[in-house]
């Protein structure tokens, strides 16, 4: 069931009580603000922004989940579930994802494995630092404090949601930016986290992505820019785990290796494959599901190797983070890092939308030390896997 809000400056209104028998959803209007920007789907975190990355995705949802993860559990994790779709991709689109990476398998596993020595399992890391799981009316209050924080209540629609693959996601619905959040996995200490990645990150890039030179497909060609992932998920990635205790990679990683292990394994062989990271089967399941969407029989070894972007991207911005002007980064929109010292002179830059964890540059690049430092990684190490 999903219900979605616009989130106000005088709290949440609910509607009525429903009458029995009527499916309950919760709405709110929200004052429009001064501007409420035009977007379209050009504002997606889509490489090529004719919006192909909104059709992929949806294209490789599968119609059948709940049938075939039920049949899955149980068969007690023997079968291998049979996947159809709506309007499934091209075989094309789908060899253009099919392409798996070890290039940083050795540092996923290694994240992996530090969070486990210090928390003893992925559910004991979760418990202690991500806190308990948040009620819908406490997610509604955090979101709203977040936005007031970054100053831009009421400008986006919020979803709260249990089908979603992924933890968050910020896209456009008719022209108007919408949020959605997956409720069974906000938690305390990390909804903040979330929102930094998908508000903080995505939708601020996205809107100063708007009054740039190459806000169309035809201006980036134009300027000749480099693909904006896998700077746009490794930014938000880093984002999400700025300010935390102990700052690990972990999902990132798990995504990184669960895709390279899905290219050469069945749904099966993955699930118990991952079972040494994670016990849980409901999460184990949720990440076999992300690396093997888009394929139909998932027996045969195939991937969806979009995932391995997050880990990808923060690694290559951790190595070069003392050259990287991460307000402009966030000021020019949809770019790429290694575009920004070229574009800049092109740059709109005036009344351009930073979050307010970047205002404090000092703080922010401390943060960096400290990921790099729990994750164990080295600048030496990064030079010599990124060049």
């Amino acid at each position: 069931m999903l219900e979605s809000i616009r989130v106000t400056g005088n709290g949440i209104v609910l509607p009525p009580k429903p009458k029995s028998k009527v499916k309950r959803r919760h709405f709110v209007s929200l004052p429009k603000p001064q501007q409420q920007p035009q977007l379209s789907r050009s504002f997606e975190k889509a490489d090529d922004l004719s919006g192909k990355k909104f059709c992929i995705l949806t294209a490789i949802k599968p119609t059948n989940l709940e049938k075939e993860k039920l049949r899955f559990f149980k068969s007690e994790y023997t079968y291998n579930p049979q996947f159809e779709y709506a309007n499934p991709a091209l075989p094309s689109m789908l060899a253009k994802h099919s392409n798996a990476s070890d290039r940083f398998l050795k540092q996923s596993i290694n994240i992996m494995e530090l969070t486990l020595q210090k928390y003893g399992s992925y559910e004991k890391f979760e418990q202690a630092t991500g806190g308990s799981l948040l009620s819908k009316p406490r997610i509604w209050s955090h979101v709203r404090k977040y936005m007031v924080k970054e100053g831009c209540l009421g400008e986006i629609v919020v979803h709260l949601t249990e089908d979603l693959l992924s933890r968050a996601s910020m896209t456009v619905v008719n022209g108007c930016p919408t949020l959605t959040i997956n409720v069974s996995t906000a938690r305390e200490h990390w909804l903040e986290g979330m929102l930094r990645h998908e508000i903080g990150t995505h939708y601020f890039r996205g809107i100063n992505n708007l009054q740039q030179p190459w806000n169309s497909w035809n201006g980036r060609k134009k300027h000749e820019l480099k693909p904006n992932n896998p700077t746009e998920e490794g930014l938000a990635s880093i984002h999400s785990v700025l300010f935390r205790k102990d700052p690990f990679l972990w999902r990132a990683a798990l995504l990184y290796y669960t895709v390279y292990q899905a290219s050469l394994m069945s749904f099966c062989e993955l699930f118990k494959d991952i079972g040494k990271f994670v016990k849980d089967p409901n999460t184990r399941w949720d990440y076999c599901v992300r690396a093997k969407r888009g394929w139909t029989d998932t027996s045969q070894p195939g991937c969806f190797s979009k995932d391995q972007v997050y880990l990808d991207g923060i690694l290559q911005i951790l190595r070069y983070r003392e050259s990287i002007d991460f307000h402009l980064l966030t000021a020019l929109g949809k770019v790429s890092y290694e575009d920004v010292d070229r574009l800049k002179g092109l740059a709109v830059t005036e009344n351009m939308r930073v979050p307010h964890f970047l205002q404090d540059h000092g703080r922010y690049m401390e943060h960096l030390e400290k990921i790099m430092e729990v994750n164990e990684l080295t600048d030496t190490e990064l030079k010599d896997l990124i060049y």
